[in-house]
């Protein structure tokens, strides 16, 4: 058991080493946006989300990649940045499904249900990961999932406290619309593989 466990955890790192420097670069677009909406005064942060308003769709797409401050973006870095090497270990093409389906629902969501404010930040698309890596644990259990959820629960555990109201302008709506669309998309992820993913690899 324990040389199982050894080879898992190599092969895991293997994968996190290969991966990382395309992570890298996910992040410092994330940071080039936003020295960009620095220079713009902030401008960007228009095309975030305003629920049931026409002018809030086009953040439905957009708000993940949009924060109000250098602080705002600082501390959605670091569990973004665990969580889509996470994401990464079963591949891309399973990544960027699972990405869509999370940014696309949550937003919708927000949308839908949000209070009259704009929202933004990559907040719901890390909890739509969070959750997505802790049921995925339970409903495909194997060494690498129940690896990956263990840490994930250890070293993210807190996000929980997230999916509760708190003032400060923060959107615990985004928090929980994105941790809805996390636990949806885990159980359509096999539809979405069916009827999205193959077709578009024919």
């Amino acid at each position: 058991m324990l040389s199982h466990l050894a080879d898992a955890m190599s092969q895991l790192i293997a994968i996190f080493i290969q991966n990382l420097p395309s992570v890298l670069i996910l992040m410092a677009g994330l940071w080039g946006i936003h020295l960009i909406n620095w220079f713009l005064k902030g401008r960007l942060c228009y095309l975030g989300i305003y629920p049931r308003h026409l002018a809030g769709i086009p953040g439905i797409v957009l708000s993940p990649f949009l924060h109000a401050d250098f602080n705002h973006l600082f501390f959605n870095t670091i569990p973004l940045f665990i969580l889509i090497t996470f994401m990464l270990v079963p591949g891309w093409l399973y990544f960027w499904l699972a990405t869509a389906s999370i940014v696309i629902m949550s937003g919708i969501l927000i949308w839908l249900v949000g209070r009259k404010a704009i929202h933004i930040g990559a907040s719901s698309l890390i909890m739509g990961y969070w959750a997505f890596m802790l049921v995925n644990t339970y409903q495909h259990p194997s060494l690498f999932s129940i690896i990956l959820g263990i840490l994930t629960l250890y070293y993210l555990g807190s996000l929980v406290t997230h999916l509760f109201p708190a003032g400060g302008g923060v959107s615990w709506e985004g928090h929980l619309c994105g941790f809805v669309a996390g636990l949806v998309t885990v159980w359509a992820m096999p539809w979405l593989i069916t009827n999205i993913l193959l077709p578009l690899l024919r």
